[in-house]
């Protein structure tokens, strides 16, 4: 398997006339690994949302290679990067950047419209079943004007996962909300990361928050320093059992539900797509019927 990460002698420089050039980054070398949680630190300016714009494709290096889970995205054309970002990436802003005339389940159900590969109905129950997974099942028809920054964000971390993408960025992601919000939101997608094996990049100015993940990278001047200054470096936060065990029930659901689906859609799909699809739906399956029976036994 692929890591979903690899950067490869990466550089950005931004020309900004005149003859006056900026490196944003400098031969950045990376990878990220299947599962991990990092977080990018350092003042601003350094370079930490020009890495994590190359890394989601929405800017290209002016020279090195960027590999996205196997698949080399260096010199891809837009429209080859909008599928990518559309298929391998799950944003999530500072800002929301939800459809306010859209309820919260037409917002998640957006991304997967755009792919296709499901039908409405298929499409509606996984937005239900992922609005569930972040704790808003009960706010489905709500617009965004009528939610807490909390919960439009909560929605957000809802959409980006919606497509299965091999990565979470999430860009300050707690920068638009109050202290206590903001940790909850930090706890989730941590939850979803442990729980999940969800591989998620998190640019952030807050130590704290950085301290909850299993990698630090802390950038200046354009490069990743080979140490994180020792504020950065405690042990991480861990997510009580019973927030585990019901993130991983409500996944179970989706995943069994997902399977049902893909049984009826057989004929339409091509055979080798169809048993590629069952063998990771049923091993990931597998591994969370497993989990989910060790918590329960734990809890007694």
């Amino acid at each position: 398997m692929s890591d979903p990460v690899e950067l490869r002698n990466v550089t950005k420089t931004y020309d900004l006339g005149g003859g006056i050039k900026v490196d944003a980054l400098k031969s950045i070398n990376l990878t990220i690994k299947q599962g991990e949680l990092v977080s990018i630190m350092g003042p601003s300016g350094c370079g930490k949302t020009t890495l994590l714009n190359i890394i989601s494709g929405l800017d290209n290096p002016t020279d090195g290679c960027v590999i996205i889970d196997g698949i080399d995205i260096t010199h891809m054309g837009e429209g080859d990067l909008a599928h990518i970002r559309r298929e391998k990436i799950g944003f999530v802003f500072q800002f929301f950047n939800l459809v306010p005339l859209l309820t919260a389940l037409e917002n998640v159900q957006l991304p997967m419209v755009f792919t296709g590969r499901l039908s409405d109905t298929e499409i509606k129950e996984r937005a239900i079943e992922l609005l569930r997974l972040v704790g808003l099942g009960h706010r489905l028809h709500h617009r965004p004007t009528q939610m807490s920054g909390g919960e439009q964000q909560r929605v957000a971390i809802a959409r980006a996962l919606a497509n299965e993408p091999s990565i979470i960025v999430a860009d300050e992601p707690t920068g638009n909300v109050d202290q206590e919000t903001g940790w909850k939101i930090i706890r989730l997608i941590k939850g979803l990361n442990e729980t999940l094996e969800q591989t998620c990049i998190i640019v952030t100015h807050d130590p704290a928050i950085a301290q909850t993940s299993k990698k630090i990278l802390y950038m200046i001047d354009g490069k990743i320093a080979s140490e994180p200054p020792r504020l950065v470096t405690t042990p991480s936060l861990g997510i009580p059992m019973e927030e585990r065990r019901q993130l991983l029930l409500a996944e179970l659901g989706w995943l069994k539900s997902s399977i049902e689906g893909l049984e009826r859609t057989r004929t339409e799909s091509s055979r080798e797509a169809y048993t590629q699809a069952k063998v990771l739906y049923a091993r990931r399956l597998e591994r969370l019927e497993r989990i989910v029976q060790e918590l329960q036994e734990k809890r007694g």
